[in-house]
């Protein structure tokens, strides 16, 4: 199978209305969205709690709040630097895979492929999840089955969530890393925050290339 079995769209909207749309509520085919929100939003993983967000912060900064259904920690999507990509494979694909462990590997592998396109020595992670002090909180400070890195340090993260109809795999990069803007937006006292600048700082990297660029180095390498 090649790029012809995968259904493209791009869509552009606000968060809350991107992670509304809902690709598991009736069966379909191999499908990828790419997904721009028009203004900047923090994104809380499914079972974050609320108090996790500064409310004052976000409204002077002008920053929505919205969930995802999906698990992890805290994503700040801006427009211009976050490319947002959704993946989406049925029950029934030969991709599907029962095991949560792995069901997210064989995407790792095409997005280190895709990195590896452009120019930069991504791996897939593989292993189990790995968990740090601020993983809990921020979704880049940690490391799951089918997550990226390059030089070391994440680049393209990726939360999922699975239904009877299949699998929805929502991936997430930066053009630029930089732990300060998302953490200033959280409900921390001032010397977590400072602590976390610090210790986040080299957990994540930014991949700076043009997003459509990004998008058709992945078609490339699709399964």
């Amino acid at each position: 199978m090649g790029e012809g079995s995968w259904a493209f769209e791009h869509v552009r909207g606000s968060a809350a209305d991107l992670h509304g749309l809902d690709p598991l509520a009736s069966p379909g085919g191999r499908r990828v969205a790419v997904l721009e929100v028009e203004r900047p939003a923090l994104v809380l993983g499914s079972t974050q709690p609320d108090d996790v967000a500064d409310r004052a912060a976000l409204g002077t900064a002008g920053v929505e709040l919205v969930r995802r259904r999906s698990g992890g920690g805290a994503v700040l999507l801006v427009p211009g630097d976050s490319l947002w990509v959704d993946v989406v494979v049925p029950r029934d694909d030969p991709l599907w895979d029962d095991d949560v462990g792995r069901a997210a590997r064989w995407l790792g592998r095409t997005w280190a492929a895709a990195l590896g396109d452009l120019g930069l020595a991504a791996t897939a992670h593989e292993g189990g999840v790995v968990r740090t002090r601020w993983s809990a909180l921020v979704c880049f400070a940690g490391r799951a089955p089918g997550e990226v890195a390059v030089a070391g340090r994440k680049a393209v993260g990726v939360a999922s969530r699975r239904s009877r109809v299949g699998a929805r795999f929502q991936c997430g990069l930066g053009r630029s890393w930089d732990p300060a803007p998302l953490l200033d937006l959280l409900a921390l006292e001032p010397r977590e925050r400072a602590e976390g600048r610090h210790d986040l700082a080299d957990a994540a990297i930014g991949v700076d290339r043009p997003p459509g660029e990004v998008v058709r180095a992945l078609r490339r390498y699709l399964p």
